[in-house]
């Protein structure tokens, strides 16, 4: 048993290795800052007719811990009251490693690249396009980004590549959609204003989402600044958060970037729920635009599995 219980997770292993490269390969063909956005449009599954939507999506995403890093731990007491109280998804996992095809799956529904470093323009379908196209309104809150639609490299401790709204065509190419990223500070104002955009994308710096810091500054930072989102009016009368971590340890490679934890928060959220379902990041992006009325997907977002078991009355 132990024997073929090692050949198997080496046979996963190459098998996930050899779908990432033969990904990569094909991404860097039509993507990565060459893609005209040309070619077959994405499968479109339709949008189950229970699912719910609301008035405001909000996404944070953690940096760089396994599910069990962070799931039951002490050093996080706040993330996991949420776990606890509302759903959380116990089968998620990233999907690659490092960093930025993770957050840009999150955002095109494509890896796009495996480089932290890069520097190019993505021309693929995003979740800006399709918000702009439905007329939706978006931000992006960048924590210490130096200016309102900074498009620049890296201003430590803000990193470019956990903000992938800035390496989008429609971001790039059009100033009015630039001026939506915004320092995190904006974000208390927008919610005190009543002024919360459809779709919040939160990005702490590498301090406070646990990349550098521990998860105990981060947790304590989600604390300070989610639970007052919570409490609001504006979230309980049609909010929906979800707290995600980008991809766990290098060492785990489980569906290519390890098993996270993801918690989804809202009103009509079953409570003390726990899916066993599995999930990536896709799925989250889907959600997001369902969740917004929206019905067209971008990449691999458009064949995702939906998430509306989180939800009362699924």
């Amino acid at each position: 048993m132990t024997h073929r219980f090692r050949r198997s997770a080496h046979i996963r292993t190459l098998r996930i290795a050899f779908s990432s490269s033969l990904l990569l390969a094909l991404l860097q063909i039509g993507c990565g800052g060459t893609s005209s956005g040309a070619g077959p449009s994405p499968v479109q599954n339709p949008v189950p007719p229970s699912q719910p939507t609301f008035n405001h999506v909000i996404l944070v995403v953690e940096e760089n811990h396994s599910y069990s890093d962070v799931i039951g731990n002490s050093s996080m007491p706040y993330f996991n009251s949420l776990a606890a109280q509302y759903g959380l998804a116990t089968q998620y996992f990233a999907n690659a490693h490092p960093s930025i095809p993770n957050y840009l799956m999150l955002t095109t529904g494509l890896m796009e690249t495996f480089d932290d470093n890069f520097s190019g323009v993505i021309d693929d379908d995003n979740v800006v396009r399709e918000f702009v196209k439905a007329g939706k309104t978006w931000k992006a809150y960048a924590e210490s980004i130096p200016t309102v639609g900074y498009l620049g490299g890296d201003a430590l401790p803000y990193v470019r590549r956990h903000n992938p709204f800035s390496y989008l065509s429609d971001v790039q190419n059009n100033s009015t959609e630039a001026a939506n990223i915004v320092p995190f500070t904006q974000f208390a104002t927008d919610l005190a204003n009543g002024a919360l955009p459809q779709y919040s994308f939160i990005a702490p710096n590498v301090n406070d989402d646990a990349h550098n810091g521990s998860l105990a500054a981060a947790d304590s930072w989600l604390q300070t600044n989610i639970a007052p989102l919570i409490a609001s009016s504006t979230f309980q009368n049609g909010g929906l958060l979800i707290i995600t971590f980008d991809e766990s340890e290098t060492t785990d490679v489980e569906n290519g970037g390890g098993h996270v934890a993801t918690v989804i928060v809202s009103s009509k959220s079953k409570m003390k729920y726990q899916s066993q379902t599995e999930y990536q990041h896709q799925s989250t992006l889907r959600l997001i635009m369902a969740t917004s009325g929206l019905t067209s997907f971008p990449g691999m977002a458009g064949s995702a599995p939906d998430m509306t078991e989180f939800f009362s009355g699924q």
